[in-house]
């Protein structure tokens, strides 16, 4: 079986300039998936998806690999991650490589370790999955949630107004981490969550979406205590 990691990383951001080289507590950010992808010993190739020359040169840098560069038309603000996947996995195939596991980890997720990793694989490859992702717990009870329309707000379940939010069910949603993928199937439906995923569920201290830069203050605030506590 063979296995790749993509990590997926633009040169364009808009909200964070330059966000997938930044400097997080010391080094730049995309250094943390390499050097996890690189620790988990369980991929056969390691790769950084970009059409930007300077992140490029760093991630070969770092000891991944960047065998030719992301298509304009996959580096815009529309592109999915699906879209950036396929066309990794053709441009590999055109160069006579096939892959059997393919896992996608961003550049801006300083929390991804190579034990996580490692779990994820275990669980693809022994498990009649289709991909296997870290999901963490929303904070609250979604069915007690609001919406807010002109300063007013309301129930967005109102039978559940009188339910103890511990009688809830809990609700969890995608930890923006990675995703391991059977390559099969993924190239056939195109979808990274199926009906066949499996959650690997992640403690909040370890989650930490990054679109700005408060995101940015806060995981670095998450992280500074991670390590303290280590």
């Amino acid at each position: 079986m063979k296995t790749i990691a993509i990590i997926t990383a633009r040169g364009g951001s808009k909200r964070i300039p330059r966000k997938n080289i930044k400097p997080f507590l010391g080094k730049p950010i995309i250094q943390y998936s390499i050097e996890a992808a690189l620790k988990a010993d369980c991929f056969d190739e390691i790769m950084v998806s970009t059409d930007d020359k300077e992140i490029a040169d760093f991630a070969v840098s770092c000891g991944a690999k960047v065998p030719f560069l992301r298509s304009v038309k996959n580096a815009d603000d529309y592109s999915t991650t699906a879209d950036v996947l396929v066309e990794v996995l053709n441009e590999y195939k055109n160069l006579g490589q096939e892959f059997d596991y393919a896992c996608c980890i961003y550049p801006t997720a300083p929390f991804v370790t190579d034990e996580k990793l490692k779990l994820a694989y275990n669980k693809i490859i022994t498990n009649e999955s289709y991909s296997v992702v870290p999901v963490v717990r929303f904070g609250f009870p979604i069915l007690r949630s609001f919406k807010m329309e002109n300063e007013y707000v309301s129930l967005n379940w109102p039978e559940h107004v009188n339910t103890r939010s511990q009688d809830l069910a809990p609700a969890f949603h995608d930890a923006g981490q990675f995703y391991f993928l059977d390559v099969k199937t993924f190239l056939n439906d195109k979808k990274i969550f199926t009906s066949k995923t499996i959650g690997i569920e992640m403690p909040e201290s370890e989650v930490q979406d990054i679109d700005n830069e408060e995101d940015w203050k806060i995981a670095e605030i998450k992280f500074t205590f991670l390590k303290q506590r280590s």
